[in-house]
């Protein structure tokens, strides 16, 4: 039965997602995550280890991945996890990764619910072959981040990046929490956060945290091939959901798009409220995923790509695809050399990379038609030495799934390469019905450490599927800058996305911060649903944002040759806190041909620079006398 929503104040959406305050001490951790921990359980953490050690059973995955079995004590799994969100809740930047697998059966009860936290770099993920063979009786949760010194104020979710959740069914239970924590399951979050193949059932899903002491303020998301009671959307400033069913939403912010889902609110008085709704999605693919089958051996699921689709893939049974043994694939850990990993490959074998940071001097090089790379826990790559850490041939078929790639220290030309640029005599080796996909594949530059690359993520194939991606130059970090300018010249990358390929399609697309066009589109027939991009917070002045003759660089870009194009739901985003007097043209740009469509962009200012037009030189300037409030452009070209 759907719950009625909570009453919950709209409130105007906070720029900046740098902390005021980072929380350092063992005291102060404490205090963000609740009391103390008591004696008996100070006992029990002690013996986490060997217990996780007899739940990892067979294969090995790792030291940082622990196989739970639905005997356990609920008390045991609580202290696990409870342990590993008190070291990751602050942990934005750190090297520690996480990944939390539930064998098919019901954790958790009643009287005795699994009330679950969800820190940095931590994958929750159940085995099942349908989420529904996976219960939690309780919680899957995320809260605001409160970044005062004591953890009590100053509440948001602007910077709660990089967890994942999937293949699981929620019975919402709150018991044992105060009233406003009981009133729903919180999912308080920004980028780099996947649900999928998620049945939340019993309550409310709330996007926002209503229950701290504000701003409240959140900047995500994702959501894909879910089940769910009613949303509330709350302060969240952009989301996108793609093949669901849900049993309501409350609200929007700035820009909420819906593709494929069942129960989505309808579009048609946007921009009030900014909806932008598709009855299916153009094209989709489902993330793989593990699962143990009837004999309990381990086997990954990889579903197939489909257009127009509307739905979960599991409401009818077991998702359509084909399974592969565990066996077919190469389970890497950091200390596998690139080397080892590129013979497995050629081998013919798959990739799985288990949770850790792997540091990559020459490139990964996915070569065969229809490898699946599968990384767990938030398994990154970071380049070493000016290298590709990630590249996959023109070839179809080719599945990334569950990977962040990192600019190192030294300039790389490209983080991931799909397809070579002008290459196999330009004749590209593409299938339209089994796409190139690239599913939660996240990119930094800078954060944990100084980052350089010229280009994040470069797309040279057609028929490329990109499924949920953020695509991060980082304005904040612990590389020890003495302010912006020492990072604009320091943290260096030109573009985020460049798009080569024909017939690409990408549904939640975010890129932020690049040093000059985010996003550069110059493949045919391309389809973005959602985009949400940041302009960088730090140019230093006006001369060192221009492109030419051009104030500054517009925030997506369709090349100038390119006839057919079309976007659903765009938005960028202004915030020179640099330097507060520099100006924008625009904040789209693109040929201006019949066949190149834009449905629902904005942009908005918050609160230093000013984006002088929409597109084109169409729509007025965001600047700061109306920080907060978009400015829309319903259809681009105007009717």
């Amino acid at each position: 039965m759907k719950q009625p929503a909570p009453p919950v104040a709209v409130l105007p959406p906070h720029p900046v997602r740098r902390p005021l305050l980072l929380l350092t001490t063992v005291t102060l951790l404490l205090s963000a995550c609740g009391s103390p921990t008591a004696p008996e359980q100070v006992a029990e953490l002690g013996r986490l280890s060997a217990a996780q050690k007899s739940v990892s059973g067979s294969p090995d995955l790792g030291t940082r991945v622990t196989v739970f079995d639905p005997s356990m004590p609920v008390a045991t799994i609580q202290a696990i996890l409870d342990q590993t969100y008190a070291k990751q809740v602050n942990n934005e930047m750190g090297s520690d990764r996480y990944a939390y697998l539930f064998k098919p059966g019901t954790y958790g009860t009643a009287e005795q619910p699994l009330q679950i936290k969800v820190g940095y770099y931590t994958e929750l993920s159940g085995l099942g072959a349908s989420p529904q063979d996976v219960v939690i009786n309780g919680k899957v949760e995320v809260y605001n981040r409160c970044l005062d010194s004591g953890g009590t104020s100053n509440c948001v979710a602007l910077v709660n990046f990089w967890r994942t959740v999937s293949n699981l069914t929620v019975n919402v239970n709150g018991a044992g929490q105060d009233g406003c924590r009981a009133s729903a399951n919180f999912w308080a979050v920004s980028q780099a956060v996947s649900l999928r193949r998620v049945n939340i059932q019993g309550g409310n899903l709330s996007l926002m945290d209503y229950c701290s002491a504000g701003p409240q303020f959140a900047s995500g998301g994702f959501l894909a091939d879910s089940k769910t009671g009613f949303i509330i959307n709350g302060s969240q400033q952009q989301w996108i959901t793609r093949n669901s069913t849900i049993g309501g939403w409350s609200n929007a912010v700035w820009n909420q798009v819906f593709a494929g889902v069942e129960g989505a609110p309808d579009d048609a008085s946007f921009p009030d409220p900014p909806y932008t709704t598709l009855a299916t999605t153009p094209v989709s693919r489902e993330k793989p995923y593990l699962y143990l089958d009837a004999q309990g051996k381990y086997q990954v699921r990889v579903p197939p790509a489909g257009t127009n689709s509307r739905g979960t893939s599991w409401g009818a049974g077991l998702t359509p695809g084909r399974s592969l043994p565990l066996s077919d694939f190469f389970v890497a850990t950091p200390a596998d050399s690139v080397q080892v990993i590129n013979n497995q490959l050629a081998r013919g074998r798959n990739l799985l990379l288990t949770p850790g940071i792997y540091d990559v001097a020459q490139s990964i090089s996915v070569k065969r038609a229809g490898t699946v790379v599968l990384g767990i826990g938030h398994a990154t790559l970071t380049a070493v030495g000016g290298s590709t850490p990630l590249t996959v041939a023109d070839v179809p078929g080719v599945i990334i799934a569950g990977v962040t790639v990192d600019a190192g220290t030294t300039s790389s030309p490209v983080l991931l390469q799909v397809g070579k640029k002008n290459g196999n005599n330009g004749a590209h080796h593409a299938d339209p019905s089994d796409p190139v996909t690239l599913s939660d594949v996240y990119f930094r530059v800078g954060g944990p450490h100084i980052g350089k690359a010229d280009i994040a993520l470069e797309v040279n194939s057609d028929n490329v599927l990109i499924d949920h991606t953020w695509v991060w130059r980082a304005d904040h970090g612990i590389e020890g800058f003495s302010g912006d300018t020492e990072r604009w010249n320091t943290n260096t990358g030109r573009n985020g996305v460049v798009i080569n390929g024909d017939h690409v399609t990408a549904t939640g697309l975010f890129v932020e911060h690049f040093q000059q066009y985010n996003t550069v589109w110059n493949g045919e027939g391309g389809t973005t649903v959602l985009y949400q991009n940041e302009l960088p917070y730090d140019p230093p002045t006006q001369a060192d944002w221009m492109n030419g003759s051009v104030q500054g660089w517009a925030g997506y870009k369709v090349g100038s040759r390119v006839k057919t194009h079309q976007l659903f739901g765009g938005g960028v985003y202004v915030f020179n806190q640099n330097n507060p007097t520099i100006h924008t043209e625009n904040g789209f740009e693109v040929p201006q041909v019949p066949g190149v469509k834009l449905r629902h962009i904005m942009t908005v200012n918050l609160s230093a620079g000013t984006v002088n037009h929409v597109v084109n030189g169409v729509g007025a300037a965001a600047d700061t006398t109306k920080v907060g409030v978009p400015v829309y452009i319903t259809q681009y070209p105007l009717p």
